[in-house]
């Protein structure tokens, strides 16, 4: 991605502007152009590579937009644009985020197939601006590989892997519980639902920061592939659940932002890394689990794996009494079926800090809908002979009652929590936004943790 940008004031310039304004804007800048433009523009087209008629070569760019609030103007310019270096006309918060839309558009997956990359540049004259769009860019192309990643190639091991590159990137600690370990160290739910596989489950530990500043942890969801367990999917719910470590993706993206800025704070990330297979010690609807923090689960069904994982990471997180704690999850189909696939739910114990991240949201048009955590639902969990059930007695509402449920493995009078039911995935193709993994939430969320701690 990188290699996308260049450090310069200097650029074949981009200027964005609205159809009716086409013979205007030619007629002021580019007179003797415009009939050779006007005349071989397609009906349809709506980015124009304005012509030097002296020597052929292109001296400026029109981008034809409806509206020019839109960050993904830019989005789709990537594949539109010839090789060489454009820089994109605009005040600078404009520039900053079309700019940012253009690398997302940038962005192919091309580890298993050859794809022709992108050859276009983009000058930016402020490096802080150019750092910031690096970092960003690179957050969001690392939680796209992530989820886009088989998951024969992306299970707990590998996933080990991922963050012992960024511990040594950014100068932060790793550790790992792997296996049987797990139940030495009282983490008995993951165990239990990755124990089937034969790729060792294992809660990742990442810390990184001064030790007396702020405590902020994020815990993500690591379900490297979700079978259902013995309450198996369909194959039509099967075939994309490698993105069902997507919550991981998300807290590894959002902690490469955070170190990358340098953020005044301790961070933590945790991981419950594991697969949910089926095979003869595989746990069973019935079962019963005594939970890290004491609370007993009935297992009602296998598929409502994720929070079952999380539930344990959450007690680990909050034993540190953390400052704010955040978790990403690709956690329910009924948070798809309320909000859709492009806009991300989330709850929180804590409304200042919720009004915050959906400002933040808004002004960058990466928006975020909050759900309520609706204490009547919690009787939709109760069971007979545990503590609580993995799920609801009925499908309404599921999001809400997952919610409930990891709500009660956290202390909201210690500690403001944030939970993210996210899709993950991009199911069709947008400007800036190609099918398939995705990062949603992230620079809301990071621009809130930059307020809260770098203001």
């Amino acid at each position: 991605m990188s290699n996308l940008l260049v450090h310069s004031s200097q650029g074949i310039p981009v200027h964005f502007i609205k159809e009716n304004q086409l013979s205007e804007w030619l007629e002021e800048n580019a007179p003797q152009a415009k009939s050779i433009t006007l005349a071989t523009r397609q009906k349809t087209q709506k980015t124009l590579l304005i012509p030097d008629v002296q020597n052929g070569e292109i001296q400026a760019v029109l981008s034809l937009v409806d509206s020019l609030d839109d960050m993904w103007l830019a989005g789709d310019l990537p594949a539109q644009l010839p090789q060489g270096t454009y820089q994109l006309q605009g005040d600078e918060a404009f520039v900053e985020q079309a700019a940012l839309g253009y690398l997302l558009g940038a962005y192919t997956f091309d580890a298993y197939k050859k794809a022709s990359a992108p050859s276009a540049k983009l000058a930016i004259e402020s490096e802080t601006m150019l750092k910031k769009l690096q970092d960003q860019a690179d957050a969001i192309y690392l939680v796209r590989d992530l989820v886009n990643t088989p998951a024969a190639d992306m299970m707990p091991q590998h996933m080990a892997e991922i963050c012992a590159e960024m511990a040594a990137q950014f100068g932060a600690q790793f550790t790992q519980v792997v296996g049987d370990e797990l139940l030495e160290h009282n983490y008995p739910t993951i165990h239990m639902v990755g124990r089937a596989s034969e790729n060792k489950p294992r809660l990742l530990d990442l810390s990184w920061g001064d030790e007396h500043a702020p405590k902020l942890t994020l815990v993500g969801k690591g379900v490297c592939f979700d079978s259902g367990g013995l309450d198996l999917k369909p194959a039509s719910g099967m075939r994309n659940m490698k993105k069902d470590m997507g919550g991981a993706a998300h807290v590894l993206g959002l902690a490469h932002m955070i170190m990358a800025a340098g953020l005044p704070v301790r961070l933590r990330v945790l991981i419950p890394a594991v697969e949910n297979a089926v095979s003869r010690n595989a746990f069973r609807p019935g079962d019963v689990v005594q939970t890290r923090k004491g609370l007993t689960v009935e297992i009602d069904n296998t598929d409502a794996e994720g929070r079952l994982v999380l539930c344990d990471a959450l007690a680990e997180a909050q034993a540190d009494e953390p400052d704010l704690l955040i978790d990403f999850a690709t956690l329910t189909g009924a948070c798809r079926i309320a909000l859709g696939t492009e806009l991300p739910g989330f709850y929180s114990t804590d409304q200042e800090v919720a009004n915050g991240m959906i400002a933040q949201g808004n002004a960058l048009q990466d928006p975020i809908w909050q759900l309520p955590l609706f204490e009547q639902y919690k009787a939709l969990f109760k069971s007979d002979v545990a503590d609580m059930a993995n799920c609801g007695s009925t499908p309404f509402g599921g999001s809400i009652t997952a919610a409930l449920y990891l709500k009660e493995f956290v202390e909201p009078e210690q500690t403001p929590w944030v939970h993210f039911d996210v899709m993950a995935w991009n199911i069709r193709a947008l400007p800036g936004r190609p099918v398939g993994g995705e990062g949603l939430g992230l620079r809301a969320t990071f621009a809130y943790l930059e307020q809260r701690y770098a203001s």
